[in-house]
């Protein structure tokens, strides 16, 4: 078997040209799959990632009950949220500012305290239902994809008091702008109801009338005090810097903490989860048809580089070669040349879509209606190693499959018929 492989690679560069052709079919056909796989994973990040901003974070600690009530967005407050964000910023796997981070350990955005209930806004124009949010304007502002997206006046600060932030189709309901006053009732702690008279500071415009109809941002200060909370909230929304990490955060601090709900995005807002499955089932076959037609593709500069040595297998059947090591000789060349071509192609894709992943894509601002505002302006790739490997061993059988069958096929000639081959 050693001479058999010794021969293989000297026959690779006897033609060199020949390799050449199809190492460079192997290498872009690769680097084309891992681009488009680094292009549906950054696409992946950003859309959910971004979704899940949108709808309250990556992870939510309640306090016990809060489930079973979820539906109604009751005003239970957390026994002590300042434990629940120190067991957030101290957890042993933590990655702070980036630092000693990798794709195992889940890197924490932001642990911010909340009060998030639902409630009533009126004006002249009528009373229309929403779900109020008490933030931290200044631990929110960074992440709040409404923040980034101020098409009138500004976003909350710190200090603001009767301050209202709305999105651009409520705004359109209550036929009000920037400046003018409304009305928020809602229930507070204690069952009674509360209201208050505040102004419009800002409005957001996400292209989404759904959720800019439905949700309402005040200080967390002056939810409070709206709400008969001094000193308390309802909720800590944790943000990470990746989807789909949120089970070992969660594991983490269930170990730490006791007493409270801790949920992901994926039990809190299941419409999410259901959309991703559906794009995964169609990015992959998706998926599939590019490796098929990057399959093609190897197959047939293989096939031909085979066939047409079909004389050169009738003068080595003629000096002894035994089918069975004609086979070997032609499968280990097509091995060499996987090999080689995944290698090349492997560290092409990966440096490409790690380039393109640290400067981003841009893409168009206009015309993709709620796309553009969970995508952003930038696209940026990602690709893990696994899948990187998983690409570079399935372009490997490939290989070795289109050479493996037509050395079969000319094994079975007989030498003189192999010699007479045009």
């Amino acid at each position: 078997m050693g001479k058999i492989a010794t021969m293989a690679w000297r026959n690779l560069w006897r033609n060199w040209r020949r390799t050449a052709i199809a190492l460079v079919a192997i290498v872009l056909g690769l680097v084309l799959l891992l681009l488009f796989d680094g292009m549906i994973r950054g696409s992946d990040q950003a859309i959910f990632g971004n979704a899940v901003k949108l709808y309250g974070g990556n992870i939510q600690v309640h306090a016990p009950g809060y489930r079973v009530k979820a539906s109604r967005l009751p005003l239970l407050p957390l026994a002590d949220a300042d434990a629940v964000v120190t067991a957030a910023a101290n957890r042993p796997a933590v990655a702070v500012a980036g630092v000693g981070s990798s794709q195992a350990q889940p890197e924490i955005l932001a642990a911010a305290r909340r009060i998030h209930t639902g409630g009533l806004i009126t004006n002249r124009e009528g009373s229309f239902p929403v779900a109020i949010t008490g933030v931290e304007p200044e631990i929110e502002k960074a992440l709040s994809i409404q923040a980034a997206n101020v098409s009138a006046g500004r976003y909350l600060l710190a200090d603001d008091g009767d301050a209202l932030f709305i999105g651009q189709g409520l705004a359109k309901l209550l036929n009000a702008g920037v400046g003018d006053r409304v009305t928020l009732i809602g229930r507070s702690a204690d069952q009674t109801m509360r209201q208050r008279s505040m102004t419009i500071v800002g409005i957001y415009d996400l292209g989404m009338d759904e959720a800019e109809q439905g949700a309402v941002f005040i200080t967390l200060a002056e939810a409070q005090t709206l709400y008969n909370l001094r000193g308390q909230v309802t909720e800590v929304a944790i943000t990470l810097r990746n989807v789909g990490q949120e089970a070992q955060l969660i594991a983490d601090l269930q170990r730490a903490l006791s007493g409270y709900e801790i949920d992901s995005w994926a039990t809190l807002r299941p419409e999410i989860t259901e959309t991703l499955r559906t794009k995964l089932a169609f990015t992959t076959i998706f998926g599939l048809i590019v490796i098929l037609i990057a399959s093609i593709g190897i197959l047939n500069i293989q096939l031909m580089a085979v066939f047409e040595r079909t004389r050169e297998m009738g003068v080595l059947a003629s000096l002894g070669m035994k089918a069975q090591q004609m086979m070997n000789l032609f499968l280990w060349e097509g091995l060499f040349i996987g090999l080689l071509g995944a290698l090349v192609g492997c560290l092409l894709g990966a440096g490409l879509v790690g380039l393109l992943g640290s400067v981003g894509v841009a893409l168009p601002t206009s015309g993709m209606g709620e796309l553009s505002v969970l995508m952003g302006s930038r696209l940026y790739p990602s690709i893990a190693l696994a899948d990187t490997i998983n690409r570079g061993l399935t372009v490997v059988l490939i290989v070795a499959a289109a050479s493996l069958y037509p050395a079969w096929q000319a094994s079975r000639k007989q030498p003189a018929e192999a010699l007479h081959q045009v």
